[in-house]
């Protein structure tokens, strides 16, 4: 059995249907093992095995690098505008919370519209949007707003809790009864006036970092519609990438926030594993992040700035040190003069020539600003995807058991992926986890040497696809790895990973930078982006489909 590019239509379900045989999942294993370079794992030299991990806790090379603070303007707004041209609006009373609203619900149905679908909602919750929009424009009126997102308005993947709104993670199978209260992270953005005003498609359990869900209307990339805009936060990069919202929260469990965040064009963070509360997400396991998206590096800063801290719903928060109120967007001010920055040769040499040529430029942007370029060597970057495919998919595979036994269909791309995943021994998972351990403990080692590393976000940009691929499914594993290759190292580890948008290829398709600092140091990498993005080597460029 040979392996083609891409797998869709009558053949994908006959495969999936294949599957649910004892023979066929062990062929189709085989099979996947080769594609996605699991069968390399066993020839990895013993030294780089570690003993299987005991908990999750983040290894840092060194303790957060707290330079001085530069003073730096912060970067000048995008095309979209950021929530500082929105409240400053506000302010003057140009413009409402109300006026606000309301054009970001319009557009998104506008987009919703277009064919093929741009829409990058799936559930609306207007009534209790314009009455937030309300309470903030008399707020503002009277001059006394919560803060500098006070009126802004955002989305919310639909993996995470928003009081009123299902929670379906993109699938038919979960419970669609409203939730009843809002995700840590949402209530944390209401508490400081923001105003959440629907949620936002993705691929069915996280499962495809594509973009596409045949259970969902899902939205192609903005810059061509005849591309994929990346996954599983595929609603929530399109929403951003678009202008119907200035931020988005998104999950992370093998580059779910980065990855539709290059193919759009935006900025999109996966903070430390523990930064951010995790209570109210609906899909577990041991590498899944939540973050924000946005249009700016000030607003990928200040909502962080208001999602992190200790949450009693969510152990796992208890291990990160303290944020001073605001320390995050204050390190937008920074600049990178002798910030060290670890270039590892293998990563960039295994890339597309475009997106090497365009990264390398902005790290030569960097270099002329003051920064350092480190040449570093990591011997397990290329096989944390491997690594990682092993550990979301059993992950996943464990936690739709219950559905599995009894039946339940599944999309026929995930159906074939659980068919493979359930072929797995015990040992290689086992295996899987002592080189995690082991890729912790190298970039460990080499975090002593630099502030962070300097990797693509993905090998090719965004993949074409046609109408009936993107509706009823496909399977690719080539694409699938292009999209992951470099992004796993960051789940693995638990570090602080975010897309910076750097350049465009000869379609017009954007290309990212990806950024990954030291364990808790998610103000060393905002700094470097923006940075980036206040010199104008990192920009998100308005796309073809725009509000």
């Amino acid at each position: 059995m040979t392996s083609p590019p891409r797998i869709s239509g009558r053949f994908l379900k006959s495969l999936a249907a294949l599957g649910k045989t004892r023979a066929g999942s062990a062929i189709i294993y085989r099979v996947t093992r080769g594609d996605l370079r699991i069968d390399e794992l066993p020839k990895i030299a013993p030294r780089h095995f570690g003993d299987v991990p005991l908990d999750n806790t983040p290894i840092g090379g060194r303790p957060p690098r707290h330079a001085g603070d530069a003073s730096l303007p912060f970067p000048p707004p995008p095309w979209g505008g950021t929530s500082a041209t929105r409240t400053a609006a506000y302010a003057a009373g140009t413009t409402t919370p109300v006026a606000a609203v309301r054009h970001a619900l319009d557009a998104a149905r506008h987009l919703a519209s277009k064919r093929p679908c741009m829409g990058p909602i799936l559930d609306f919750c207007d009534d209790a949007a314009l009455a937030e929009a309300a309470a903030s424009a008399d707020r503002w009126r009277r001059g006394a707003p919560l803060g500098p997102l006070d009126g802004v308005p955002f989305v919310v993947k639909e993996q995470t809790a928003v009081a009123g709104l299902p929670v379906r993670a993109g699938s038919d199978l979960t419970d669609a009864s409203p939730a009843a209260r809002d995700a840590t992270c949402v209530a944390r953005l209401r508490a400081v006036g923001a105003i959440v005003i629907g949620t936002t498609p993705m691929t069915e359990f996280g499962m495809t970092p594509l973009g596409f869900n045949p259970k969902r209307v899902m939205p192609r990339n903005p810059h061509g519609g005849g591309h994929v805009a990346g996954g599983s936060s595929t609603g929530s990069a399109v929403a951003v990438a678009t202008g119907v919202v200035p931020l988005a929260l998104g999950g992370d469990g093998g580059g779910s926030i980065r990855i539709p965040s290059a193919l759009c064009g935006v900025f999109g963070i996966k903070p430390t594993w523990g930064r951010v509360s995790r209570h109210g997400d609906v899909l577990p396991g041991t590498v899944g992040h939540l973050g924000p998206i946005a249009s700016s590096t000030l607003d990928l800063a200040r909502s962080l700035d208001v999602i992190c801290g200790l949450d009693d719903g969510d152990e796992q928060t208890a291990l990160a040190p303290p944020l001073a109120p605001g320390e995050l967007t204050r390190a937008l001010a920074r600049g990178v003069r002798g910030l060290r920055i670890g270039v590892e040769a293998g990563e960039w040499a295994d890339t597309s020539p475009a997106i090497a040529a365009a990264g390398r430029e902005a790290l030569r942007a960097l270099e002329r600003e003051g920064a350092v370029l480190v040449d570093v060597r990591l011997e397990l970057a290329r096989f944390a995807a491997p690594v990682g495919y092993l550990t979301i998919g059993l992950e996943a595979l464990a936690s739709c058991w219950n559905w599995l036994t009894n039946g339940a269909v599944f999309n026929p791309d995930l159906a074939v992926s659980h068919a493979a995943l359930s072929r797995a021994t015990a040992i290689e998972a086992i295996q899987a986890q002592r080189l995690r351990a082991g890729l912790r403990r190298e970039v460990a080692k080499t975090m002593l040497g630099v502030d962070l590393l300097a990797l693509p976000t993905t090998v090719t940009t965004a993949t074409p696809v046609t109408d009936a691929e993107f509706d009823g499914g496909f399977i690719d594993p080539q694409a699938i790895d292009a999209m992951c290759r470099h992004n796993f190292l960051g789940n693995l580890t638990g570090l602080p990973a975010m897309n910076a948008p750097v350049g465009i290829d000869v379609q017009a398709m954007p290309i990212g930078l990806q950024l990954v600092g030291d364990a808790w140091d998610e103000a060393t990498v905002l700094a470097v982006a923006g940075h980036l993005e206040r010199i104008g080597a990192s920009r998100v460029v308005k796309p073809g489909i725009h509000v």
